[in-house]
């Protein structure tokens, strides 16, 4: 069975709410500091365990499948009828929008990896020599944040693919089924007088 845009759109979709419901759990989930365990000349931060790290990769893994997901349905030969990208590409709108979705899914990266790597750095390398640390989290929001343009990402996706939509019709409206122009210019009358 040859997938259609209805079904890329569903599964870009449903991606992207998946990362922006694990982006949104891991904020929700991440501890405000971790407790200070004085030692001789040393502080040992000890975190309750929680998913923060797990649920922000996981945010990161659907943002990548929706993004990739999305960037593969834009060029996809639906019907087993492929566009040339350059048809694709002549249309401002689908550009604009691509280009969209492409820094909406790069700045959703950053701000869900940011967090979660730095949350993990803060978990394994606890044991500080400064006696009046606190021990310190990630920043909070930072990971809401990244949530939210992940679901704006995949969302950017779905226009984007839309448009895509409106510049394949365009293009076969075009050309026949050859991929020539459907226009006839041997029966045009003022070509024929000016020859």
């Amino acid at each position: 069975m040859a997938i259609g845009m209805k079904q890329m759109s569903m599964i870009i979709a449903t991606l992207g709410v998946l990362s922006f419901i694990f982006g949104v759990i891991a904020e929700n989930k991440k501890p405000a500091a971790g407790t200070a365990i004085s030692g001789k000349g040393v502080v040992i931060c000890k975190y309750k365990s929680d998913p923060t790290v797990a649920l922000g990769y996981l945010s990161f893994v659907f943002l990548a499948a929706s993004s990739v997901a999305g960037f593969l349905s834009l060029f996809y030969p639906y019907q087993g009828k492929s566009v040339p990208q350059a048809a694709l590409l002549r249309n401002t709108s689908f550009v604009v929008f691509l280009n969209i979705a492409l820094g909406t899914t790069g700045l959703a990266a950053t701000l869900l990896l940011w967090p979660t790597i730095t949350e993990q750095l803060h978990i394994t390398r606890n044991i500080h020599h400064n006696l009046q640390t606190d021990c310190p989290t990630a920043k909070t929001g930072l990971l809401g944040g990244g949530a939210f343009l992940s679901l704006d990402s995949a969302l950017f996706w779905l226009v984007a693919l839309m448009l895509a939509d409106n510049a394949r019709e365009d293009y076969f409206q075009e050309t026949n089924v050859k991929g020539e122009p459907k226009a006839s210019y041997a029966d045009d009358e003022i070509i024929k007088s000016s020859a």
